[in-house]
């Protein structure tokens, strides 16, 4: 038989045995979308209420500047910390003391009426909404196996998406009608209903009543090499991989926090559009970067069935959506609103695809011991870049009045990026365990 045929063959028994199993991981997977669906809610806020508190508090753009870095030095700070945190007591508590947290922090908000005490709320923000990731990112290694990773992570990183969609649908709504400290306050009752659930359903694979035997074994195929020993995250600061990871992480990420918090005042600025009229094309940018989260997460599937490694298969999808991301450079010369919202809903939707792969990597190249500790270091380096970008954006904006130099970085990051991570760590190889 040659390796085509076998490759047929093996994916036909993979596809049997994905038809035989249960569907219990699937559930784990939805919760972690709502997850991030309330964590991106809640941090969008403020990036919908920028034009109306640059009238009721003063606020400019340097000093919203400001605001966004002690959100992004506390998420730094936070991800090293969380991503630890929930290595040693587990997903299951980890996360509902994390949706606690930030919670209570962003209904905090409400009581700010100054710069400083923006600061403040968004300093405590960020600590309590670094922890998403390394606990969402450690449940999917405990609860899919390699081949559905990037699958799994691509839909509840959608949740990235969803929150900025229902976002600009309430905030508007509520503000026009009770004021701008109330909008702070409309995902509490969320992360409420949510902690619950989450404490009913979630177990381990091994522990968890309604899960079938089947789909344990299929879950539990690689175990052999996703368990080890707990590792002091120092400790992995040694590997090359981990390198790998935060560099990606460091290049790319701060360009999905400049569309949060800067696309409301973009669209504003160019195109004038006030509070009431700002959701749609928001609405648009952020539906399309749902389907390339999904579209991303799926797209090594397909490459796999033609017989492309698992490896290869995730690497062409990054490198695709890296080409797709490059036209975005010309938005700032467009004059037609909807052909700015086309073309950034394009790069939206490559920056989704492209983070539900790069989300995989830690799980593809540690073992699910150490899973929290990476994402949290590559998180954080991610979170260093973004508090650079966003202090660099509010000078230029301020100085300049023009988004152009912004779009052009957010265009040549991604090519950059993958080309690193290459480097670093060929073929994204796995470290068999760590010491």
């Amino acid at each position: 038989m040659d390796s085509k045929a076998a490759s047929g063959a093996q994916t036909d028994k993979e596809s049997s045995l994905i038809h035989q199993v249960g569907h219990v991981r699937w559930t784990i997977c939805a919760l972690l979308f709502v997850a991030t669906s309330i964590n991106y809610m809640d941090r969008q806020v403020i990036g919908i209420l920028k034009p109306t508190l640059e009238h009721s508090i003063g606020m400019t753009e340097v000093s919203y500047g400001y605001i966004v870095d002690s959100f992004q030095v506390a998420y730094a700070l936070g991800l090293l910390m969380a991503g630890r945190f929930v290595d040693r007591v587990g997903t299951r508590i980890g996360y509902m003391v994390i949706m606690a947290a930030w919670s209570l922090s962003a209904m905090g908000h409400a009581l700010a009426n100054s710069i400083f005490e923006f600061g403040i709320a968004r300093f405590c923000l960020g600590i309590g909404e670094s922890g998403n990731f390394p606990a969402a990112i450690k449940a999917v290694a405990e609860w899919f196996p390699q081949r559905e990773r990037s699958l799994a992570i691509g839909i509840f990183n959608c949740g990235s998406n969803v929150g900025p969609i229902l976002a600009p649908l309430l905030v508007p709504w509520v503000t026009l009608r009770y004021g701008w400290h109330a909008a702070f306050l409309i995902t509490g009752a969320f992360s409420t209903m949510w902690i619950l659930w989450w404490f009913l359903n979630y177990r381990r694979p091994t522990e968890h009543p309604r899960i079938k035997g089947a789909e344990l074994r299929y879950i539990s195929e690689e175990a052999p090499r996703q368990t080890g020993p707990a590792t002091p995250w120092v400790d992995l600061l040694g590997y090359r991989q981990t390198w790998a990871f935060a560099v990606g992480k460091g290049l790319t990420d701060p360009i999905w926090w400049f569309y949060l918090f800067w696309l409301p005042s973009y669209f504003s600025t160019k195109f004038h559009l006030d509070l009431s009229h700002l959701g749609l094309p928001l609405i648009i940018v952020y539906n399309a970067s749902a389907i390339g989260s999904i579209g991303g997460g799926w797209l090594p599937s397909p490459l796999r069935r033609i017989g492309i490694s698992p490896t290869n298969a995730r690497l062409a999808t990054m490198l695709f959506c890296a080409c797709l991301v490059i036209p975005v450079f010309l938005v700032n010369y467009l004059h037609s609103e909807w052909a700015a919202i086309a073309l950034l809903s394009l790069a939206a939707a490559a920056h989704c695809g492209w983070s539900a792969n790069i989300l995989a990597t830690p799980s593809d190249m540690f073992p699910s011991s150490v899973v929290g500790s990476v994402t949290g270091i590559g998180g954080m380096v991610g979170s260093v870049g973004a508090i650079l970008f966003a202090t660099s954006a509010g000078y230029i904006l301020q100085f300049t009045h023009s988004y152009a130099s912004l779009f052009a970085i957010a265009a040549s990051v991604y090519p950059l990026a993958l080309l690193i991570m290459l480097l670093l760590a060929p073929g994204l190889k796995k470290v068999e365990s760590v010491a």
